[in-house]
């Protein structure tokens, strides 16, 4: 019920529509007792022998009516219930996505791209069942068995009574099915998520998949998930195909002791034909709301099976937000400091050991060092990612935390190593950095990323779609559309992280050149692995084991022939040999 209240409460937009949906069900409810009492009559005037013409084609108008006015209110209802459930549908997976976007990226370190697309699609789509069919239906089933007991009671209360006998039974039975079938929804939905990632996952790796030929291997693992996810569903439709007869039996067990009943009573003179006729005719009616009621409960628990999963993402609070005197500072000088920064993603491997450094605005600063130092986790936590476990981080000398995330980011363009491109056309992802900018100020940083000539020698030009990821462009190509969708944003702080790793020594010379034209106006992160990059840089951080080495110039740590003079020889030997 606590869900169920929260779920009312999101559909508050479209509480117009089931309100409509509620009255015309209503409607039909109360209609629908038009049909027996017309048959009722009929019988007794047919049986009596004091039927007329007139009295015939009476019935016969009002019967045509009520069918009429059903038919009518049956697709008032219909329509409405399913606008008012896609409208719903549509907010809560927006509701759910906008949500995502929210939470910090520690939450996101432990799922599964295709989990997650299940939990804002399939789970937010199986509440349409609940907004549409099983609200409603309830609302009106339940109107209608009321009705009809008060009409069978007035036609005869013991033979009311015998056909109740088997609803205590009905409502012990739904409870316990209910129960049980829970648990197999919401293993089935996650059964589901599961079945997405994966698929998910070996689509976005079929190259690996061809090029290593475990083409066989993955089949035969989808195959017996496949089959894993067949048997969980069977295993719901097995509970489901015994509980419906179940509940048929049970009913039909009413119409049989109203029949022996009723036909006794009839034959003593207690009880007239047409009461028998009528009371069958509305029992009909009784025990069809029942049989409904009971396909609501399965339902139900399904669309809250589903549900469940998408207030688990709703409920979920992101470690990293603005805080509550957290204030916009508009554009940034460019100054950032670390103080005494400390972080570890797990608390026994630390990342980062009591880190401060600081980079003056309009200034150009390096870290380098072997993989796994550390030098990504900063600009992870430059671009507020993650907070420091210790210490704090200063934008313009004014600690991140007193800044609200949307100025913070507005101030920082970053370039990743592992580039992400949207699937549209070129010109859409370099527009991506700023969606004001003039076509001039795209092709302008085109030009100054060196995308500029590549980008026209394609056949549509900036109008080019590059797929998915951007599976149709080279690594260089893909690292120079981003550099240029940075470069567009126009912040005053420029983040390369081995932004240049996938383009060749003529190509990193040119964006070398862009980088060095760039940081006389702004402030620039680089982190790199090839030194030509840095060694122009106002400052380079050495990195060991989370800790700074030494820092320094180019010129300086080469004097100190530490650990930085060692990695450059280290590199020259290297490009020797290439």
């Amino acid at each position: 019920m606590k869900d169920l209240k929260r779920y009312l409460k999101m559909a508050k937009p479209v509480w117009g529509a089931m309100i409509i949906t509620t009255i015309a069900l209503l409607l039909i409810a109360a209609v629908s007792l038009v049909t027996p009492e017309m048959v009722r009559k009929l019988t007794a005037a047919l049986t009596e022998g004091t039927g007329t013409q007139s009295q015939m084609i009476k019935y016969a108008v009002i019967l045509l009516a009520a069918y009429l006015v059903k038919s009518l209110l049956s697709f008032l209802s219909r329509y409405q219930a399913h606008v008012a459930a896609w409208f719903f549908v549509g907010d809560l997976t927006k509701k759910v996505y906008a949500k995502l976007q929210t939470l910090s990226q520690s939450y996101f370190s432990d799922k599964q791209t295709g989990e997650m697309m299940s939990r804002v699609i399939n789970d937010t789509r199986n509440m349409e069942t609940l907004v549409a069919h099983a609200l409603p239906d309830l609302a009106s089933n339940v109107l209608i068995v009321v009705l009809v007991s008060i009409m069978i009671f007035k036609i005869n209360p013991i033979l009311a009574l015998c056909a109740l006998i088997p609803v205590p039974v009905i409502v012990f039975v739904s409870g316990k099915f209910s129960r049980k079938v829970r648990s197999k929804f919401r293993k089935n939905q996650k059964i589901l998520a599961e079945l997405n990632s994966k698929v998910q996952d070996n689509i976005s790796g079929m190259k690996e998949i061809q090029a290593f030929g475990k083409e066989e291997h993955e089949n035969k693992g989808m195959s017996e998930f496949c089959e894993y996810y067949i048997s969980a569903n069977i295993s719901a439709t097995l509970s489901a195909a015994i509980f419906h007869p179940s509940i048929e039996f049970l009913t039909s067990l009413g119409s049989v002791l109203v029949m022996g009943i009723g036909g006794t009573l009839a034959m003593r003179g207690t009880m007239s034909t047409a009461d028998v006729v009528g009371f069958f005719m509305y029992l009909s009616l009784f025990y069809s709301p029942i049989a409904v009621l009971s396909r609501i409960v399965e339902d139900v628990q399904n669309a809250f099976a589903g549900g469940s999963r998408v207030l688990q993402i709703l409920d979920t609070e992101p470690e990293i937000k603005d805080d509550e005197n957290a204030v916009d500072i508009g554009r940034a000088k460019g100054e950032i400091e670390f103080r005494n920064v400390t972080f570890y993603y797990n608390e026994k491997e630390p990342v980062l050991k009591d880190v401060s450094f600081k980079v003056n605005a309009g200034k150009m600063i390096a870290f380098v060092g072997a993989t796994g130092v550390g030098k990504s986790t900063i600009v992870s936590l430059m671009e507020r990612f993650y907070d420091p476990i210790s210490g704090e981080i200063l934008l313009d000398g004014k600690p991140f935390k007193s800044i609200t995330l949307r100025t913070l980011r507005e101030n920082l363009s970053i370039v990743l190593q592992d580039v992400f491109l949207f699937n549209g056309t070129i010109y859409e992802n370099i527009a991506y950095g700023n969606e004001k900018a003039t076509r001039e100020q795209v092709l302008e940083a085109a030009r100054i990323s060196r995308s500029d000539d590549f980008v026209r020698n394609m056949p549509d030009g900036y109008e080019t779609i590059i797929g998915e990821r951007g599976i149709r462009l080279s690594g260089g190509q893909k690292q120079r559309i981003a550099i240029a969708r940075a470069i567009l944003k126009d912040s005053p702080v420029l983040i390369l992280d081995e932004a240049t790793s996938a383009v060749d020594n003529e190509t990193e010379a040119l964006i070398q050149q862009a980088i060095d034209e760039l940081s006389k106006s702004r402030t620039v992160v680089v982190i790199a692995h090839r030194l030509t990059t840095v060694m122009k840089a106002d400052n380079i951080i050495m990195l060991e084991n989370g800790e700074i080495a030494e820092q320094g110039t180019h010129a300086q740590l080469l004097e100190n022939d530490g650990p930085y003079a060692k990695l450059c020889k280290i590199n020259q030997k290297t490009e020797k040999m290439i």
